[in-house]
């Protein structure tokens, strides 16, 4: 039998994680769809390339890879798109249609999206991935040194935006 993940140990894989890489996607993008394509091609991807992956332990952190590196390739082509698009995108929504809590959620996003991308990749896999330093050293291809550099740069630049005035 030839080395790498079998399709049975990669259906395991999906059924366990499916819901933590859709997670992962969401953080990085913004709607429900493109997170459900991200994660479906993910593991497309992997399957594929089933053979190369010589320790199936390390199935998962190939998945959560190819869900980074393909929604940094979605975000790409929004960009693209954006910049191609002549109409202005709307404004956010009115106070008096969201709650408070929706206004600091707000907030926390546009924060994140100002943060350098190491930052906020960092920050979503360490904090609402909540993967230990290693894996998102691991994930990111960074030494640990680096995330943890990263890390507290991002929390600090996150401090001074949530504390600025709207």
């Amino acid at each position: 039998m030839a080395a790498g993940t079998t399709v049975d140990h990669l259906t395991e894989t999906y059924r366990a994680h499916y819901r933590s890489l859709l997670g992962l996607a969401a953080l990085l993008l913004d709607d429900t769809a493109s997170c459900e394509d991200v994660v479906q091609e993910a593991f497309i991807r992997v399957h594929s390339a089933r053979n190369r992956v010589r320790d199936p332990e390390k199935t998962l952190a190939y998945l959560r890879q190819t869900v980074v590196n393909l929604s940094r390739s979605a975000l790409r082509r929004r960009i693209l798109g954006l910049k191609l698009l002549s109409k202005p995108m709307p404004d956010m929504a009115s106070a008096e249609e969201g709650a408070y809590e929706q206004l600091e959620r707000d907030q926390l996003i546009k924060a994140m999206r100002g943060l350098q991308r190491r930052q906020r990749e960092v920050l979503v896999l360490r904090y609402f991935a909540d993967m230990t330093e290693a894996q998102v050293a691991e994930v990111l291809g960074l030494s640990i040194g680096s995330v943890k550099a990263y890390g507290s740069r991002g929390i600090a630049a996150l401090r001074v935006a949530m504390e600025a005035p709207a």
